[in-house]
């Protein structure tokens, strides 16, 4: 039975009668308006310090102080690999609109506030979710709203301190001709260090996609060992797209990468191993 079918016919708002179909909905309507509450709170909270936050933190892979840079310099010293010192980085940033840096201080108490509350988010979806599935089922999803978190915040911290100064870096002092000057405006900047937060954040769940996915008997670890050399050239391909053109660098965000995938696999095989020892148990 359907995960939406068990919404609708399994999940009981009194001992005399399950709940209708606009029932589900007010239900999942107040899940959502506490998980905006809890994002508007931490927003506000972020909008407090918004300056701060957005000099220090926004714009912190834009300063030739970012820690990160002194973390790859002092890599490069002891490999004896200089490429893995930037250099320093030149950034002007500009603000083309009126109401530009009073929309930008809203869009980045918004986006800091939802990551986070995420794990909120994540503990209020699970609440919705959690009364349409079966017991054991339950176990299988047993410590989803940590997992889910920790690997959000992985994902978020590696696209901040390893991804985003590479990125930034490299764009920020690339250049066509010396004739033309890279002035930036404070929403292009906003935009590439908002998807990159996200966008890494949210790849990094990939364990829990497959780990499910092979659970139901979508995904087995044959498929993904098969697709692996595939997945090796997206992910190496996709690691020189958002790192300066050398093999050492792209390797820095390579790597990581390549190994969410291979973790990916073994979750794939142990779910796949549990899914048969819970089929002959019911033989």
């Amino acid at each position: 039975m359907s995960i939406l079918k068990r919404f609708l016919n399994s999940r009981n708002s009194n001992p005399k009668g399950e709940m209708n179909f606009l029932d589900h909905v007010d239900d999942l309507r107040r899940h959502i308006i506490r998980s905006a509450v809890a994002v508007l709170a931490a927003a506000i909270v972020v909008f407090c310090k918004v300056e701060w936050i957005f000099d220090k933190i926004i714009l912190g892979p834009a300063h030739s102080d970012f820690i990160s840079y002194k973390w790859f310099c002092a890599l490069g010293r002891f490999l004896h690999y200089d490429a893995f010192c930037l250099g320093d980085i030149k950034m002007d940033f500009q603000n083309t609109a009126v109401t530009g840096q009073f929309m930008m201080s809203m869009s980045i108490s918004l986006m800091l506030g939802f990551i986070l509350a995420f794990p909120y988010v994540l503990w209020e979806l699970w609440k919705f979710i959690k009364p349409a599935l079966k017991p054991l089922e339950i176990k299988m999803a047993s410590g989803i709203v940590f997992w889910c978190s920790l690997l959000f915040f992985m994902g978020v911290l590696f696209s901040y301190f390893i991804v985003a100064p590479y990125t930034i870096n490299f764009f920020g002092n690339y250049q066509l001709s010396p004739m033309v000057k890279n002035i930036i405006t404070l929403d292009n900047y906003y935009d590439t260090m908002s998807n990159m937060l996200l966008a890494l954040g949210l790849v990094f769940e990939l364990p829990i996609l497959v780990y499910f996915l092979s659970r139901i008997g979508i995904l087995t670890p044959e498929f993904l060992r098969e697709k692996r050399r595939y997945a090796f050239v997206i992910l190496f391909i996709l690691a020189e797209i958002i790192t300066p053109p050398d093999m050492f660098s792209c390797l820095i965000v390579f790597i990581p990468l390549y190994i969410l995938f291979e973790v990916s696999v073994s979750i794939s095989g142990r779910a796949v191993r549990a899914k048969k020892k819970r089929d002959a148990l019911k033989e």
